[in-house]
């Protein structure tokens, strides 16, 4: 098994907790986004859209992190990252499309490059709309934690695709020091995966391609 990836992509990190949770070994090929190794001619060829991750296991390829998340559930279901029934399993896809689906695509790097390089914005404005996108997605986020059905993780107290998606969000928001005291939910569940050697060993600061 191959994971292509860069060490600060938020969609490989997710990608990299499944692989440790699940105990699959995996090779690491990192490219660098900022030396536009994605565009390049071989990787293009493997994945059209030129982002990162892209997962190859034997025959099977693909791009988009969520579809690897499901892949690798499906192709290696012990340890589950779903819970059994369907209302959980729901529950647990909503809060991931909070992250994967609504903050991610419109703060990923390509988003912020075009609002500065195409549209002129500052490196002040960048960031507003950097934290505003956040910490909209994260107000609801932390309301739907407030249901009954968490514990010491997004969904009881076992780890799901919600907390593989929280967690490196919420490394991306530090970055950007976005202000976080509204979210103790959020916090708290962060910190309790963080201290899990699947989580820390994912982190960007832990892989061959850091800065």
């Amino acid at each position: 098994m191959e994971l292509y990836g860069y060490f600060r992509s938020s969609t490989a990190y997710r990608v990299r907790i499944a692989l440790n949770v699940k105990g699959l070994d995996c090779t690491h090929i990192p490219l660098s986004i900022l030396g536009g190794e994605h565009k390049g001619e071989d990787y293009m060829s493997k994945n059209p859209q030129g982002f990162v991750p892209y997962l190859s296991d034997g025959d099977v390829g693909m791009g988009q992190s969520m579809a690897m998340l499901e892949y690798l559930e499906e192709s290696y279901p012990a340890p589950a990252l779903l819970p059994s029934d369907a209302a959980a399993r729901a529950r647990v896809r909503q809060l991931s499309g909070i992250i994967a689906c609504d903050i991610h695509p419109i703060d990923n790097l390509r988003v912020l490059k075009y609002i500065t390089d195409e549209l002129g914005a500052s490196a002040e404005q960048k960031t507003i709309w950097y934290q505003h996108w956040i910490l909209e997605g994260f107000r609801a986020f932390e309301i739907l934690l407030q249901d009954g059905k968490s514990g010491d993780f997004c969904h009881g107290n076992t780890v799901t695709f919600a907390d593989l998606c929280l967690v490196p969000q919420v490394y991306n928001a530090r970055r950007f020091n976005c202000p976080l005291e509204d979210f103790p939910t959020i916090i708290r569940i962060t910190d309790n995966c963080n201290t899990l050697d699947a989580f820390i060993e994912a982190q960007p600061e832990n892989q061959i391609d850091a800065l």
